[in-house]
């Protein structure tokens, strides 16, 4: 039997003497009353790229969902499983936040796959090619529009194409769209340069990201 990771176990110890006991009158009552984040985030499962570090954000201000490359498939009611589309569903009609932001970042690796279609090991299912084909028509469209740019450069853009992707395909989603119509709902894209700590944000009508 493997036991459990003290790296891990005396973190644990040291959040719960530091963090947790000096406000667990705030704990109690985020469990008796419950979450009400104003803001949803998409972000990549990347270890180096955490929402609620970014944002210095505490227990119940965010309400986060990650995966490989940030993405967001479309709406769709076929087949059994849809966690990304179950999670955008509880947060918007259950929690009701007014913001749903896609945050890509700089060296993904999912991303990596998705551009030179081997970056990455795969099993016999080959779920990572397959969850990041999604972004085939951006790998296009990237492609060709950067034939003499370097390898990182198209790998950039592909990231910040991955985010348009997400936001075109979380409009899909009828309840979504009839949030923002209505101005219930805004949605942001975000791109986080982890070697220098950037946080650019996506201006929708210029289609390019600025940092903040």
């Amino acid at each position: 039997m493997s036991s459990f990771p003290e790296k891990l176990a005396d973190r644990y110890r040291r959040f719960h003497h530091r963090h947790f006991l000096p406000k667990a009158e705030e704990y109690e009552e985020l469990a008796a009353y419950g979450q009400s984040p104003e803001a949803m985030i998409v972000s990549c499962s990347d270890s180096r790229v955490d929402p609620e570090t970014i944002f210095s954000a505490m227990p119940g201000e965010l309400f986060v969902v990650r995966n490989v490359a940030n993405l967001i498939p479309p709406y769709e009611t076929g087949g059994k499983f849809h966690g990304v589309s179950s999670a955008i569903e509880f947060a918007l009609l259950n929690l009701r936040v007014k913001h749903m932001i896609v945050m890509g970042h700089s060296g993904c690796g999912g991303v990596k796959a998705a551009l030179d279609q081997s970056a990455a090991k795969q099993t016999e299912a080959q779920f990572i090619s397959r969850w990041m084909s999604m972004l085939d028509d951006a790998r296009l469209r990237v492609v060709a529009a950067h034939q003499t740019a370097t390898e990182a450069e198209r790998q950039a853009a592909l990231e910040k194409e991955g985010v348009k992707t997400s936001i075109k395909h979380l409009r899909t989603f009828p309840f979504v769209s009839e949030a923002e119509d209505k101005g219930k709902l805004a949605i942001h894209g975000a791109y986080f340069d982890i070697a220098s700590g950037t946080l650019s944000v996506l201006n929708h009508s210029r289609g390019e990201f600025f940092p903040l």
